[in-house]
């Protein structure tokens, strides 16, 4: 795992300049479950910060991430936390990083994740640009390769991206960060908050907020694009433009920004871009057997792959089976069998004559009680029907009336609409949404109506539901009064954190640059949007850094005392140029910057250097005197009779200033020599 600077080559002398040192971490140091020595902080995010530490059970490197304290203490964050240690430990594949543990200690929620010591795949692509074919397609197997046993795993990442691709020192390619990751339903809902980077966002999420598998296959097709051609297919000012553009444009081929790319390429890219998700690969598996195919030199089978959908013709041929019949000729005539019917020939006659008039009255009255009967039981059963239908309104049917339930915050929406159907209510078909820090996307807020209000049975209960941290577009604060920036970043839906001053060539008051507040310089620039009640901090320019050559030594400490800064080491070095005492040059250390007390080194000038004629410059011939002095800096006149031929062989007999004597570099000497 690894932390790349967020700035560019030129911006990143400053950063480092000015990034002052982080506050102690009291984590390192720390044994963490009596197992875990955290040795050093190496990443840091929104949620949790990653630790390099060491398992002491098995001596090995591990990482170790931390939830923010301010969010372990938070249930919802919680449980969102240990949900993804959950999601990522049930991927034991070579190319996903591994979950080894989780646990919690008052206060304190981590995971322990392999160590794995890497850059990132946009970390290749801003030192390379693009890379070759043949190496794009290497990453993007294994890339397939661990997607594809998350979305056999019923997992979705939701968030694939360069910045999630960590290629190891050792050579190996994982996934890495499955913070986003969801099991997949038959579709994964994301609500009215869109998740993930916007360049890999696929048009189904920007339109319905709807993601699957083949929303991953959608941002692995844009990322073999960036690594292709080293550009994004879909850029903009504004996210929202880039957003409309993958929700209504077709991602060009490769090979028309770099026509050197293989037509493979171009139909894989088309292929896994599809706007329409249905005529993409299925899954990471499906697209993984293409990629396979390509790199062994197979032909690219994905023309296929576009899925056409069948047409029936309406000639279609079917088969008809005519069933067999009797054959021809006389068959015997056969009686249909008795079944209990009776001739009325065989049953015995009544003449009502021979029955007495008493007997008939008796069976007058016996009738008619039994017709009573029958009218008594069926309006019984009336009567029961009536009630229990009656009973059914009232208590179960339409009739009836029931409260709303108690629904936890934070639970999921399957989870309250079982509770609400439980007690006789139905879940309208439209939630709300509203910005929250405090539970995580989709996450139930309430209901409208609330809790314990009496409804008719049947009534619709509207969800309430969680859109997680609403994101602001960052201010633009570069070059823009100090004076105006509070309101500015305010205005914008943040938090002013102050101002720090440094000594910069633009004009005191103008803001140089602005970072979060997060203790780490990270630059308010790096991205586009950042969450509502951000903290700023702007960094200023109190104009150059003060200008101390010429000035004494008391001057130079009290001007540097009015800036902030101390006097450091005081040096002093000749000058023909610099009069005695006064500064020649001054040295800034690293961090100079107004207000820190740093200490600034100066230079003293102790005046014109001096030279020393040599004690033996009378010994010397005429000519080697005059060129030993002349060596050393003195201008040198010769005061002779003697013959240039004889010049060489004579000595001088005098030397003004004399022998030894100490005078200023550039002194005239004058050499006499006389026959």
């Amino acid at each position: 795992m690894s932390s790349a600077c967020p700035h560019d080559a030129a911006p990143c002398c400053l950063y480092a300049r000015l990034v002052p040192p982080p506050l102690d971490d009291p984590l390192i140091g720390r044994l963490v479950d009596g197992r875990y020595q955290v040795d050093d902080r190496i990443a840091r995010g929104g949620m949790a910060t990653v630790y390099v530490a060491t398992d002491l059970r098995l001596d090995r490197r591990i990482a170790i991430k931390v939830m923010h304290p301010h969010l372990a203490d938070d249930d919802q964050f919680r449980e969102r936390f240990i949900q993804e240690a959950r999601q990522a430990a049930r991927l034991a594949h070579p190319n996903v990083v591994n979950v080894l543990d989780q646990g919690e200690e008052p206060g304190l929620a981590y995971l322990v994740m392999e160590h794995i010591p890497s850059i990132t795949l946009r970390d290749l692509l801003l030192e390379r640009g693009r890379v070759r074919p043949e190496q794009a397609l290497q990453v993007l197997e294994a890339v397939l390769a661990g997607l594809s046993a998350a979305h056999r795993a019923g997992i979705v990442h939701r968030d694939i991206k360069p910045e999630n691709v960590l290629l190891a020192h050792d050579g190996r390619i994982k996934i890495a960060d499955f913070g986003l990751a969801r099991a997949a339903t038959a579709n994964t809902a994301t609500g009215k908050a869109l998740l993930g980077t916007i360049a890999y966002l696929s048009p189904e999420l920007v339109t319905r907020g709807v993601a699957d598998a083949r929303s991953d296959i959608y941002a692995v097709g844009i990322m073999l694009f960036e690594m292709l051609t080293g550009k994004q297919p879909f850029t903009g000012e504004q996210p929202l433009q880039i957003a409309y553009q993958h929700a209504h444009e077709q991602v060009p081929a490769p090979s028309t920004l770099e026509p050197s790319i293989p037509h493979a390429l171009d139909l894989l890219v088309h292929w896994s871009t599809h706007r329409d998700p249905n005529l993409r690969p299925a899954d990471a598996g499906e697209m993984l057997e293409e990629v396979v195919r390509v790199r062994s030199g197979e032909r690219s089978t994905t023309s296929a792959h576009t899925r056409m959908l069948p047409v029936t013709a309406p000639d279609a041929e079917t088969t008809v089976v005519e069933a067999a019949r009797e054959p021809r000729g006389e068959q015997p005539r056969r009686e249909p069998p008795r079944r209990g019917i009776v001739a009325t020939s065989d049953l015995p006659s009544l003449d009502t004559g021979d029955v007495p008039p008493a007997a008939r009255a008796l069976q007058r009255k016996a009738q008619a009680r039994r017709r009573r009967g029958w009218v008594l039981l069926a309006l019984v059963v009336v009567l029961a029907l009536l009630a229990a239908g009656a009973g059914w309104w009232v208590n179960d049917g339409p009739g009836g009336r029931t409260t709303v339930p108690e629904v936890a915050v934070g639970s999921s929406i399957v989870d309250a609409t079982a509770a609400l159907e439980a007690a006789g209510l139905v879940v309208a078909d439209a939630t709300q949404g509203e910005f929250t820090a405090d539970v995580p996307v989709d996450g139930v807020l309430r209901t409208d109506p609330a809790p314990g209000a009496e409804l008719p049975r049947g009534a619709a209960v509207t969800l309430v539901v969680s859109l997680g941290i609403e994101m602001l577009a960052a201010p633009q604060l570069d070059g823009t009064p100090l004076d105006a920036a509070q309101g500015a970043i305010e205005g914008a839906g943040f938090a002013y954190a102050g101002s720090l001053p440094i000594f910069d060539d633009a004009d005191a008051g103008t803001v140089v640059t602005a970072w979060i507040d997060d203790g780490q310089g990270t630059a308010v620039a790096s991205q586009p949007q950042w969450p509502r009640g951000q903290r700023m901090l702007v960094v200023a320019s109190r104009g150059p850094a003060p200008t101390l050559i010429g000035l004494d030594q008391a001057s130079a400490q009290t001007v540097l005392q009015s800036v902030g800064l101390t006097l450091g080491a005081v040096e002093t070095e000749a000058s023909r140029d610099v009069p005695e005492g006064e500064i020649i040059r001054s040295v800034y250390p690293e961090g100079a910057n107004p207000d820190s007390g740093a200490a600034v080194g100066i230079v003293v000038s102790s005046g014109v250097p001096q030279v020393q004629i040599p004690a033996d410059i009378l010994s010397r011939s005429l000519p080697d005197a005059q060129a030993t002095l002349e060596g050393l800096g003195f201008v040198v006149t010769l005061d002779t009779n003697v013959p240039g031929p004889l010049q060489s062989i004579v000595q001088p007999t005098a030397v003004s200033p004399e022998a030894g004597a100490t005078v200023d570099e550039g002194s005239a000497v004058t050499l006499t020599a006389q026959l």
